[in-house]
């Protein structure tokens, strides 16, 4: 018996949709034949000597000893900083009048000292030559009495 009330409307939408349940049926059988089988083997992944991920295991005629004792865990010692000198000659590499702070560049190390605005005498700016002493703030040197160098 044919349905009843069944246009060509309701006919076109049946039909779409049994054909997109056997496509989709058909996909799925697909994936499933070229599904192979995935072991722990396939997943395993290893760091070679150099740090970088492979899928070969490592040699283990290249394996190093190393004892707990000799591995270093902390901060390395910053080398002693002369604080013996009482002045210093640099030039101001930057300065920030609106935030207060800037870098000095020492003279006769090249190292880079940090300035804040409290610690100064006269008013710097960048490219000045100026003598400073210095001390040790908490996160490295800082440069206190600083004034134009003459």
């Amino acid at each position: 018996m044919g349905r009843a009330q069944e246009t060509f409307n309701k006919k076109e939408v049946r039909n779409k949709k049994e054909k997109k349940r056997k496509e989709k049926e058909k996909r799925r059988l697909a994936r499933k034949d070229n599904e192979k089988k995935s072991s722990l083997d396939d997943m395993i992944a290893y760091v070679d000597e150099n740090g970088n991920i492979t899928d070969t295991p490592p040699d283990p005629t290249k394996k190093k000893v190393i004892k707990a004792e000799n591995i270093d865990l902390n901060v390395p010692k910053r080398d002693a900083v002369n604080l013996t000198e009482t002045v210093r000659k640099g030039i101001v590499t930057f300065f920030n009048d609106s935030k207060g702070y800037g870098f000095i560049k020492d003279s006769e190390t090249q190292e880079s000292v940090f300035v804040h605005i409290n610690n100064t005498l006269e008013e710097i700016k960048e490219n000045n030559v100026v003598s400073f002493e210095v001390e040790l703030g908490p996160k490295g040197l800082t440069a206190i009495k600083v004034k134009l160098f003459k």
